[in-house]
């Protein structure tokens, strides 16, 4: 049976962190985005001879974006929906962190790459490949970076996915300074989660953008909108699971020596999706998650190296 094709969806940028062992602001840099880590992650827990992790997104031709898709591929991410864009280049931004680990953000994307990949010559063809896929996975920021118009025609071909039979999963991954507004971004998600079978949902965003504080009100919510399978991540208390009819909650293994908390969500839900798409259960899909999360945070930058991921 030939291996069936996972797509995320999303943005991929520079990630620069201040050198743990640079003096004079010396930098380290490496490539990250919250759907990017979400594959690289799922492409390392699934066997590729079942089922393979392909990214869309749109790079420059320029040799820091030549460099990415080599790294992609050398995690064994399927490339060939990369859309290259000969006047772009990625974007980028740096990170901050205290010392319990919690981190800030500075960007510099307003023009990347990404936003444009639905312009590109071959989106036609990345757009069928997506309606067809076993699933697709994509994020609030994966919408966010969009024209207007282009979120209209990648949502539609979310429906035309869900319609076809296969699943699409959406994390709401909220970032107010990338939407025009708080209402927009409410329009936007609302509309992508009303062809979303799995909702993964982090419940600060859920608060900051729907003023929500209770993971049991933002099932009720996310569950009125048709989604049928709902993971509230609340950081490191359990997470609250909806499915089949049944409410529970998942808690993690207690993590003391946090370094940097940067893709915690991102791997939770690559472990989760991974989980699922091997036949387990939503309550072994969160502890899976919780494990590989639990483990990112224990290290610096967003991809941790494969020899630290967790056995099992």
């Amino acid at each position: 049976m030939a291996a069936h094709t996972v797509y995320a969806i999303g943005e991929c940028m520079i990630e620069l962190q201040k050198s743990v062992h640079g003096q004079g602001g010396t930098m380290d840099y490496r490539f990250g985005g919250d759907t990017l880590n979400t594959a690289v992650y799922m492409a390392r827990l699934l066997d590729p001879a079942h089922v393979n992790v392909a990214y869309v997104t749109g790079l420059g031709t320029d040799g820091m974006s030549a460099e990415m898709l080599a790294a992609w591929e050398r995690e064994g991410i399927e490339t060939s929906c990369v859309q290259r864009l000969p006047d772009r280049l990625p974007g980028l931004y740096m990170i901050e962190t205290d010392p319990d680990g919690e981190r800030r953000f500075h960007y510099w994307r307003k023009d990347a790459a990404a936003r444009h990949w639905l312009a590109a010559p071959g989106a036609g063809t990345v757009l069928e490949a997506l309606a067809s896929a076993r699933m697709v996975y994509l994020s609030g920021i994966s919408l966010a970076i969009l024209a207007p118009s282009d979120r209209d025609l990648l949502i539609a071909t979310l429906a035309r996915c869900r319609a076809a039979g296969g699943s699409v999963v959406f994390d709401n991954n909220y970032r107010p300074r990338l939407w025009e507004d708080a209402e927009t971004a409410r329009d936007v998600y609302g509309r992508a989660l009303a062809h979303a079978d799995i909702a993964l949902l982090t419940l600060d965003d859920e608060v900051a953008l729907y003023g929500q504080a209770d993971a049991a009100d933002v099932i009720e919510r996310t569950r009125a909108l048709g989604v049928g399978e709902v993971v509230v991540k609340c950081g490191g208390a359990p997470c609250v699971v909806w499915h089949d009819g049944r409410l529970h909650e998942v808690a993690p293994q207690p993590v003391k020596d946090v370094v940097d908390t940067t893709a915690a969500g991102d791997s939770f839900g690559a472990a989760y999706m991974a989980a699922r798409l091997s036949g387990k259960g939503p309550d072994d899909a969160a502890r899976a998650g919780h494990r590989l999360a639990g483990t990112v945070i224990r290290h610096r930058g967003a991809i941790i190296p494969r020899e630290a991921m967790p056995a099992g």
